[in-house]
């Protein structure tokens, strides 16, 4: 709601009419920091959902609260200069990836346990709680 609001703010900034593209830079990098964000978000819902649902659910869910984070660095940053959005960016790739990560390594002690009788999921808990806060490191 928040990248949409200051989408419509900018295009009547620039132009009254509504959202029509004026060409203005200003509108243009808003625009196009919306749509990157929207464009990256089923991904990492997708991803969101099975960590925390085949691996760990507060690790997951501390990784999606600090990618609602970053998202929100990066699109501000994207309202300056360019460069300023590359760091959240890089970010959110690192907290997608973990979370990929987690996924796999849900999938593969369910194939463990389904093959073998094994279940590394407390070992797997641990290593990913511990994990987690090393997101915080930038």
């Amino acid at each position: 709601a928040f990248f949409a609001s200051k989408v419509e703010h900018e295009s009547k900034h620039c132009n009254g009419k509504g959202f029509q593209r004026p060409g203005s830079s200003a509108f243009d990098r808003v625009y196009t920091a919306n749509q990157n964000c929207g464009h990256a978000y089923p991904t990492f819902l997708a991803v969101l959902w099975c960590a925390g649902l085949l691996c760990s659910q507060a690790p997951a869910a501390f990784a999606g609260l600090m990618y609602l984070f970053v998202r929100q660095k990066y699109f501000v940053g994207y309202l300056g200069e360019r460069t300023q959005s590359t760091p959240g960016y890089l970010f959110g790739k690192r907290i997608i990836l973990f979370l990929f990560l987690m996924s796999v390594a849900g999938i593969l002690n369910y194939y463990l346990i389904f093959f073998f009788g094994s279940d590394f999921e407390t070992h797997i808990k641990t290593i990913t709680s511990a994990i987690s806060p090393l997101l915080l490191i930038p």
